[in-house]
């Protein structure tokens, strides 16, 4: 068997990842696949974080600037996050994968707490960990939440699953001629503000050594190529 390039990651989807083309706010299809792939990963030996945004069913933000109270409509969000987290979780065990979803929120009738070494012992018994409830906190996003779970669980990668190839100088869907950035700093992406991450996320990388892959998640079967070796995506280090 290929030796796989690290055993522990922490993969980020954004919730707009879950969405169908019709609209409708989870696709049980996309759920599906995903899990697929993620069981395809367990099943090598990889151990898995994972954190997904809630931006398929609600943004904090977006309600704030309409007018709902920032704090309420971060909480909000956070809670949109925890749907999707289940979503996943189900999708995943049906695959007879052993999944747990933490949160950074208390709701012990749906989910475990986030305790950060009962995390890491979850991932060393093989079991999917899914972090939900972003930090906890408002005003952080789900970028942020990502970066904060990978330093904390010790992951040797973090993956910022995304619809585009990589890390590009302008959304590739609107300028055509687009710089693609196969190998980049921290310190370039936060100088000419690369749309990756918030700043607070790539920050949170940049001083504790975390590097980030940023790759498409809608290319079957990329993720496992990558833990095989194979350059996919942009890495930023």
């Amino acid at each position: 068997m290929t030796k796989l390039i690290c055993q522990r990651i922490l993969l980020k989807l954004s919730g707009e990842a879950l969405m169908s083309d019709a609209g409708g706010s989870i696709d049980a299809d996309i759920v599906k696949r995903l899990a697929t792939e993620i069981k395809e990963l367990c099943d090598h030996g990889v151990q898995i974080g994972l954190v997904i945004g809630g931006g398929n069913i609600l943004r904090g933000a977006q309600k704030a600037s309409e007018g709902l109270d920032r704090v309420t409509g971060d909480q909000m969000g956070m809670l949109a996050t925890v749907i999707n987290a289940l979503a996943m979780q189900d999708a995943i065990e049906h695959l007879g994968q052993p999944v747990r979803v933490m949160s950074a929120l208390k709701i012990n009738q749906v989910c475990e707490d986030y305790i950060r070494r009962r995390a890491v012992r979850h991932l060393e018994k093989g079991r999917v960990v899914i972090f939900a409830a972003g930090t906890g906190n408002p005003f952080f996003t789900t970028d942020s939440a990502a970066s904060l779970r990978a330093i904390e669980i010790n992951a040797e990668l973090m993956i910022k699953a995304t619809k585009v190839k990589g890390v590009y100088s302008a959304d590739p869907e609107k300028v055509k001629d687009a710089r693609f950035y196969s190998r980049l700093t921290y310190d370039e992406a936060l100088d000419q503000r690369l749309n990756v991450m918030d700043t607070t996320a790539l920050v949170l990388c940049k001083e504790n050594d975390m590097p980030m892959r940023v790759m498409n998640i809608f290319e079957q079967g990329a993720i496992m190529r990558l833990m095989m070796g194979e350059d996919i995506g942009s890495l930023i280090q």
